[in-house]
């Protein structure tokens, strides 16, 4: 593997351990304040973002590249509102981004071909994960500090991670 390439690598396998570890504190924010629907669905992005890392972890491993993990910084753990959490998880998506991009047009320059083909998966999940993101911001934006609304987000949202439908809407 290319040295650099590798470095890099390295280095977006330890950030997607610190937007797992972000995700999770979210998680147990909004947990602890009884907003179970949108914990549950943070829940289930940490998951993920664990899995990104992992795909990476594995992808140098069968390169037989070295592997470097480094300490995970203490992630964020108060937010003001709820909104602000779902804003803070976007601005996350967003570096994501911004990252994999940068490798991607690393790898290019490096005519490291089995990387870029590995990061083309990223590019995409990176798109829909903005999409995603930027939706819930935008719900959040538009009910502001509506109690009402902001239940009915969390159900939502714990509708999302449950497969479950609202009573009256067809399965």
């Amino acid at each position: 593997m290319d040295v650099a390439v590798l470095r890099a690598i390295n280095a977006q396998i330890n950030s997607e351990f610190r937007a797992w570890y972000q995700y999770l504190a979210m998680a147990a924010f909004c947990d602890r304040e009884k907003f179970t629907g949108a914990a549950a669905w943070l829940r289930q992005q940490s998951h993920e973002e664990y899995k990104h890392g992992m795909k990476l972890f594995d992808f140098v491993l069968r390169r037989n590249g070295a592997v470097e993990l480094v300490t995970i910084e203490q992630p964020t753990r108060e937010f003001d509102t709820f909104g602000e959490v779902f804003e803070h998880a976007l601005e996350q998506e967003e570096q994501v981004t911004a990252q994999i991009n940068a490798l991607y047009e690393l790898a290019f320059h490096s005519k490291a071909f089995a990387e870029m083909t590995e990061l083309q998966w990223f590019l995409t999940e990176q798109v829909e994960e903005e999409k995603t993101a930027r939706e819930w911001v935008a719900r959040f934006r538009l009910v502001g500090d509506d109690p009402g609304s902001l239940l009915d987000l969390d159900r939502e949202l714990g509708f999302r991670v449950s497969g479950k439908r609202e009573k009256g809407h067809s399965e």
